[in-house]
Parts: C-alpha cells; structure tokens; sequence
C-alpha cells in the first residue's frame, strides 16, 4: 500500500504521473534490539543491487534535538551517543509536542524532495512511532491529548517493523542501554500496545541476525 495517498484512490492514480513511487520501511524499537544492524544489512543489499536508497535518522531529524545540539556545541550527530532523557515536566512535553508536530510536516516535504530525486526506496532508523512511545513514556500517566491529534498525521510506512527483544537480553550484552531494565519494559509494554493500530511486523529480535534478515528480505519482496 501507498504510504503517501492509500486514503484517496483515484487522485492517486492522478498523482502517479509526476511522483514516483518510493517504499518506506521503518525500523522500531527499544534501544538494544538491533533494529539499526539490520537496517545496515539491508541498506547495503539494496544499494549492491543497484537501488537508490535513502537513509532516515528519526533523532537526527528531530528539530528540538538539533537545537539541543547546538547550544550543547555538538556540530554532528552520532547514533548511540545521544544522552538518554527519561523524565520531563509537563510543559517540556507540551513543547515537544509541538516540535514533534512541525517535524512531521518536514518530513513530508522531506518525502517529496525524495520521490523528485527518483529514490526507491526510504530506510527509517527509528520513526516517529519511536518518538511517540518515548513521548508516551516521558508523560508517565499524564494524558496527553495533542498526542493522539499528532498521530494522525504521521505518514503510514509500506513496512513498519518493530523489533521484539526481552529486556534481560539487552540488560545482559558487553554495552546496555544506560536507562536500565525497567525502562526497557515499560517501552516494550507501550510499543505492544499500538503494534496493531500502526499495523506492525513484529520481528522476534531474539533470533540470529542472519535469520533475522532473511525474514525482513522476505517481507519486503511480499
């Protein structure tokens, strides 16, 4: 299905005829799941066989972490190094709603300057589904109501994968995440809760990376 106009049939057809077709694949997840290895893997699989591709940081997009960057000194972005934030005032959420929101329309001119430059296919490390759940965690409770106005927004991947992996095997690798055991599960539990209405893969992340593989090259040749 079309990520940008599976809502309107007809205007789509019309619309074909100047935008090409771009398939967006998503890669979600707690930290230490590995979503990012397989993102490489298949990057470099789709780029031997000749297709364009183009990579997409969720956190390096983010306009409020740029800014945060900035002021911090920091002149480049390196996944993995970012420092964990797990706890936020309300106003600070209300803030990065807002951001979240303005990133959101980015990306959608960010889709478009894509599609105009012939590329095949979008590789996402991380989405916005990731910033949501973060969001959601960072509220502990508190009812965020622009949240669910943001969601709608979001532009829906040919293929959201979500990486299942058990806490106590990421708490158990040489380098854990620094946030620690619970807050893996609180996110997992959060991520569980809307593998459906995003329509998710789950990937079971406990397996070796190479089957790992071999079941997202399958599901993005469905």
């Amino acid at each position: 299905m079309n990520i940008f106009f599976h809502h309107h049939t007809l205007p789509r057809i019309a619309l074909f005829a100047t935008l090409r077709y771009m398939k967006c694949i998503t890669f979600s997840g707690v930290d230490g799941s590995g979503k990012s290895t397989q993102l490489q893997m298949l990057r470099e699989k789709l780029e031997r066989e000749n297709w364009n591709v183009a990579y997409f940081h969720a956190t390096e997009f983010s306009l409020a972490n740029k800014i945060a960057r900035f002021f911090k000194g920091q002149k480049t972005f390196e996944p993995g190094k970012e420092k964990a934030v797990t706890k936020a005032s309300f106003f600070s959420l209300i803030i990065r709603q807002k951001f979240l929101l303005i990133d959101i329309f980015r990306f959608h001119l960010f889709l478009r300057k894509l599609k105009k430059e012939n590329c095949d296919y979008l590789l996402s490390d991380r989405y916005f589904y990731d910033s949501v759940i973060n969001m959601e965690y960072l509220a502990s409770g508190r009812y965020l109501l622009f949240l669910s106005f943001i969601d709608a927004f979001i532009p829906r991947p040919d293929l959201a994968l979500y990486f299942d992996a058990m806490p106590e095997n990421i708490m158990s690798r040489i380098n854990p995440p620094e946030q620690g055991i619970e807050y893996l599960r609180t996110k997992q539990e959060l991520f569980q809760k809307k593998i459906k209405d995003w329509n998710m893969t789950v990937i079971d992340a406990s397996k070796e990376k190479e089957i790992i593989f071999q079941e997202i090259t399958e599901k993005n040749n469905d």
